[in-house]
């Protein structure tokens, strides 16, 4: 019995990510990316990564098979995919950031009794006022991060165009890097289970080490 070839592979491939659901190899991947990643800023624990890497790897499965021929109709869209992440980042940031502003004296006591966002919301309001906002970007990776941030920056009334632009090159960034690596580690890796894992940990690692330098920035703040 003749061996399937990698390109048939990669159609395999595709089937088997759509087991987790169909909406994997359907255009209703885009929609249910887009409402995971605007809710985890509510719900940190929603998978969204999980689900932009599964799909940006069903990707690469597919352009794998394309010269086969046989490349299923609805194989996501890597810039369709990145795009509608980022715009949901951006909406959920906004969103939290609305609220917070309106919160009022209640949402103040809250921040004053943690020790955490305190620390955040002096470290973010001086950052914004210097026209920098590496940390917004930096904490979009961070475990919680992105929530943290929007809630302190409503809370402290920063004004918009000193949050949002820097919320979209957040979400732009992180959406950005999470396709990629699906993409890429299919790509590399093949279309397995084991690409979309090595992704994973990557994600998670980038993760591990934007918290790490937002500990480490008010010591360096300190020492300059």
């Amino acid at each position: 019995m003749a061996r399937p070839t990698g390109e048939y592979r990669g159609v395999v491939v595709v089937e088997g990510l759509g087991s987790i659901g169909s909406l994997v190899s359907s255009p209703w991947i885009y929609a249910l990316v887009a409402v995971s990643v605007l809710l985890d800023i509510f719900l940190p624990v929603l998978p969204s990564g999980v689900l932009v890497i599964t799909a940006a790897t069903a990707a690469a499965a597919g352009s794998g098979a394309a010269a086969a021929g046989r490349v299923p109709q609805d194989v996501p869209d890597i810039l369709v995919l990145t795009l509608c992440a980022a715009t949901a980042s951006v909406i959920g940031d906004f969103a939290v950031y609305r609220l917070a502003w309106r919160g009022g004296a209640r949402l103040d006591r809250a921040i004053a009794r943690s020790r955490r966002l305190t620390t955040a919301q002096e470290r973010l309001g001086g950052a914004l006022a210097r026209g920098g906002g590496a940390l917004v970007v930096l904490a979009r990776f961070a475990p919680a991060g992105r929530s943290v941030v929007s809630l302190v920056a409503g809370a402290a009334h920063r004004r918009v165009r000193e949050f949002l632009p820097w919320s979209a090159l957040a979400g732009l960034a992180w959406a950005a890097y999470s396709v990629a690596l699906g993409y890429f580690g299919g790509q590399w890796l093949g279309a397995t289970w084991l690409a979309t894992g090595v992704s994973l940990v990557a994600l998670f690692g980038a993760g591990a080490g934007a918290a790490f330098l937002m500990r480490r920035q008010p010591r360096t703040t300190k020492a300059s």
